[in-house]
């Protein structure tokens, strides 16, 4: 199979390969577009990967990815929990924006996604697995379809072994086979196919994995046959998959199933790196994996090294996986320091791509600059913002899609309402009043990391951390930096006034 040489001209590639010999360094050199697959973990948290120091998970291929591609030591999610951060991946804005505030708040119509970019570029467009931002049958407005990509297999929420899946917004039906797996089969499939079409391609592939409940092949349970007898005295809540209801279980059961979740996940990713290599596709495809937030409370260890879990505005709810392998353009190993977040990954394949960033407020910055200095830091803050959607609307307040359209469909292993299957919301916002601007908070600029309304004791709402110091966020440093918590409040606050200005749909007009 032959790689696909579709070109385009742009001063930027200039900078992304080094203009050197024959490759020139005018305007009007020609350079092949990069295939793109964007993979995304499900509450998988910062510290478990081997390459992070975790003392059991295995992890051998994002292991190698870290080892020879480009390593973020700093990758934020955009938010603490998973509907949230996959909106800002697929709009490069914080979620907020839009009416994304938690699981089950959808996206809204009038955003433009990744896809609806590259489409314009000339990409075959696909999405594979969880979506999670609005139900994925055919007549939403929020589907993969009605978002920008060309196809999908997909599921309103997370899925499990022999997944529930709709095709293009079909009937659910199973396919057989470990989850992860399955999906990067379909992932193949795809991209077979955009060859066939001479289309260069985007595949966002979203595991359901590692998120509870958990199971695992019997070869991936054996991995973990010898956990510490001493996390057997830790018992957690979480789903069951025979009834869907909540269950005690002990930590040492639990983690083995969700340690063999991950390492399967990690073999299907590379199972598509094998075939990227054995059909010369490797060179020039740009292949991304991150979490989309933290680890949660079901998983979570006495010695996990960074403080907080799922759903905090800590290290530990926020920090997470990220390595890049592009060999065209990273060919040697590298890791940053740099803060980047998931808001980032449309500006990056936008400046990548020639394509221009949509006619609204974007939160994130492309990473471009840094595949060349890898030492470069960010010059431009970062925001996390978790809204209070039950303080904000009432029962009054007026649906921003019709109810029946944010209905799913696909069926899952966990019950909630009272039904396995997820409905979606959003609302609309008219009015800005100042109680709108409550919930924890952060700014995060150059090594300082300001968190309002936080859960630290005696922090009196404010706390203020050297994080390339203090990772695990020990030392509130509010009394010794008044002026620094100060100005950056005050920019936490700007930034909010026009997020809240977004959410009443002025970016639409």
């Amino acid at each position: 199979m032959n790689p696909i040489k579709i070109y385009y001209s742009l001063p930027l590639i200039c900078t992304l390969f080094a203009c050197t010999g024959s490759q020139g360094t005018n305007e009007t050199n020609k350079v092949e577009l990069p295939n793109i697959v964007l993979f995304m973990g499900d509450d998988h948290g910062w510290d478990e990967v081997g390459y992070n120091g975790h003392p059991f998970v295995k992890t051998p291929v994002l292991d190698e990815m870290a080892a020879n591609g480009l390593r973020f030591d700093r990758f934020y999610a955009a938010h603490p929990t998973c509907s949230p951060t996959r909106g800002s991946l697929l709009t490069g804005r914080h979620p907020n924006r839009y009416g994304t505030f938690t699981p089950n708040w959808s996206i809204r119509p009038e955003e433009i996604t990744i896809a609806q970019l590259l489409k314009e570029a000339g990409y075959a467009t696909a999405h594979f697995g969880k979506w999670h931002v609005g139900p994925v049958k055919e007549e939403s407005p929020t589907s993969p379809g009605a978002m920008g990509f060309d196809e999908w297999l997909s599921h309103d929420n997370f899925f499990e072994m022999d997944p529930v899946l709709s095709r293009n917004g079909e009937a659910p039906r199973k396919l057989e086979g470990e989850g992860s797996e399955v999906i990067v089969d379909e992932t193949l499939r795809f991209i077979q196919n955009s060859q066939t079409q001479n289309k260069p391609f985007l595949a966002v592939v979203w595991f359901g994995s590692p998120h509870e409940p958990y199971s695992g092949l019997p070869e991936d349970l054996a991995l973990y046959d010898n956990l510490p007898d001493s996390l057997a005295n830790k018992k957690v809540r979480l789903t069951s998959n025979e009834t869907g209801e909540q269950v005690t279980r002990s930590l040492r059961d639990v983690l083995q199933e969700r340690y063999a979740e991950i390492t399967a996940m990690d073999r299907a990713i590379g199972n598509l790196r094998t075939f990227l290599e054995e059909n010369n596709l490797k060179e020039n495809t740009l292949v991304m994996y991150c979490g989309d937030n933290g680890t949660p409370a079901d998983a979570a260890r006495t010695e996990m090294t960074l403080m907080g879990q799922k759903g905090d505005l800590y290290e530990g709810g926020i920090r997470v996986p990220g390595v890049l392998e592009w060999p065209a353009v990273i060919n040697e190993p590298a890791a940053t320091s740099v803060v980047s977040v998931t808001s980032d990954i449309l500006p990056t394949l936008a400046e990548i791509t020639g394509r221009p960033l949509p006619k609204r407020p974007i939160d994130g910055i492309s990473l471009v600059p840094f595949f060349n200095d890898f030492s470069k830091q960010r010059t431009e803050p970062v925001f996390f913002w978790q809204f209070e959607p039950e303080k904000v609307f009432d029962e009054d307040a007026k649906p921003y899609i019709a109810p029946e359209l944010q209905e799913g469909t696909t069926p899952l292993a966990k019950i909630m309402a009272g039904k396995f299957t997820r409905s979606f919301r959003n609302y609309k916002y008219n009015q800005i009043l100042e109680n709108d601007f409550g919930g924890v908070r952060a700014i995060m600029k150059d090594q300082y990391k300001l968190i309002l309304e936080g859960q630290s004791p005696n922090s009196q709402g404010f706390e203020l951390y050297n994080i390339h110091n203090d990772p695990g966020e020990e030392k509130n440093l509010t009394e010794e930096y008044p002026e620094l918590v100060k100005e950056m409040q005050a920019e936490l606050r700007q930034w909010q006034e026009s997020v809240l200005n977004s959410l009443t749909g002025t970016d639409y007009k």
